[in-house]
């Protein structure tokens, strides 16, 4: 088992040492991943009616193959709702980024998860999630429960922000 991990770990490494697939030579059709956004029903906010966006998209598009597993690169452009995002917390199996919201969803106090994807409906676990708090919207991007086809759990590689939206890749064994 030890030595499984060991040699993922070490594929996965030399994948993105030598960049086999990026976002611009991605070959596979990108996946829109809409999340719907619930209203809490304990909503903190002193606004009797606060607005909230009904959904948001992103997107994640998987690399070419290669041998022995497999990446997915993901991003989620949500300057409509909220400002320039950072990194807000990253443990071993998340990763969560923050941003202030535009003034017009400000009172907002929701969550929301993955109910489409490609248009279609998904009743699959959300891994990609939001909370909308204290003038915040949270993406939440969680490995935690999910496996790939060996039963290891996928891995997070690499997390950032780019032009103010949050970029991932994650990657999982064949």
């Amino acid at each position: 088992m030890k030595t499984r991990n060991i040699c993922f770990g070490l594929g996965i490494a030399i994948a993105t040492i030598f960049g086999f697939g990026s976002w611009q030579d991605a070959t596979a059709e990108p996946r829109v991943k809409e999340l719907s956004v619930f209203p809490a029903g304990n909503s903190k906010s002193t606004n009797p009616y606060p607005v909230c966006p009904k959904k948001v998209t992103v997107t994640e598009t998987p690399r070419p193959y290669f041998e022995g597993g497999y990446m997915i690169d993901g991003i989620a452009k949500l300057g409509e709702i909220a400002d320039k995002f950072s990194v807000f917390a990253v443990d071993d199996f998340s990763v969560t980024w923050a941003a202030k919201l535009k003034p017009k969803y400000r009172d907002c106090h929701a969550t929301g998860r993955v109910t489409r994807v490609n248009g279609e409906k998904s009743e699959y676990h959300s891994y990609i999630r939001l909370r909308f708090t204290q003038e915040k919207v949270f993406l939440i991007l969680d490995m935690t429960g999910m496996f790939d086809p060996n039963d290891s759990t996928t891995v997070i590689m690499k997390h950032g922000v780019k032009d103010g939206n949050p970029t991932w890749t994650w990657a999982g064994t064949d």
